[in-house]
């Protein structure tokens, strides 16, 4: 076993760094180190073998996970190259971006106090479409000759359309139980 705990996502699964990944090639390099790591192989190793092993299989489920997420994978493509999104401390955006998630906000209140699946399920769909449109925006500035400060915006973006689809599925929840 040969863990390199100083390799990137991408490198540990020996993938391009690129914000565009082959999904398929991700599972299989995933499959691959899990089955190197797997405990069933370190039955008769020494103590410090399967903690090295155990760390690794944690080092490779982190990485599976943040690759496999397009959001995951946009902030640390960006960390990799230098930018911190700073989601959690600047909230800054445009106006009207702004103005757009207060009506969605007030939108899921209004539905869930009129019990109204139906216009949760229209909010979702709204809400889908809109990722979408920002996931095609943060792979063209993530690519070849990309924006960097572009796509940290992007990110930001799809954080508040992140947190609008938790309060739209606790509505949802809610209104089912």
């Amino acid at each position: 076993m040969q863990a390199d705990f100083t390799k990137n996502h991408f490198q540990l699964f020996d993938l391009p760094l690129a914000y565009a990944l082959n999904m398929q090639a991700l599972e299989h390099a995933y499959r691959e180190v899990q089955r190197e790591v797997h405990p069933d192989r370190f039955v008769g190793a020494s103590d410090a073998e399967k903690r090295l092993a155990a760390q690794w299989a944690m080092q490779a489920n982190e990485a599976y996970r943040t690759l496999r997420s397009p959001l995951n994978r946009g902030r640390y493509f960006l960390r990799l190259n230098g930018i911190d999104t700073d989601e959690e401390r600047n909230t800054a955006m445009p106006l009207e971006f702004l103005m757009q998630q207060m009506e969605w906000r007030e939108a899921v209140v209004t539905a869930k106090t009129a019990m109204d699946t139906v216009t949760l399920e229209a909010l979702v769909a709204t809400k889908r479409a809109e990722e979408a449109t920002l996931f095609l925006r943060l792979g063209e500035q993530l690519g070849d000759g990309g924006d960097l400060p572009g796509a940290k915006n992007t990110v930001r973006k799809l954080r508040f359309l992140e947190k609008l689809g938790e309060e739209i599925d606790d509505a949802v929840d809610e209104l089912e139980n």
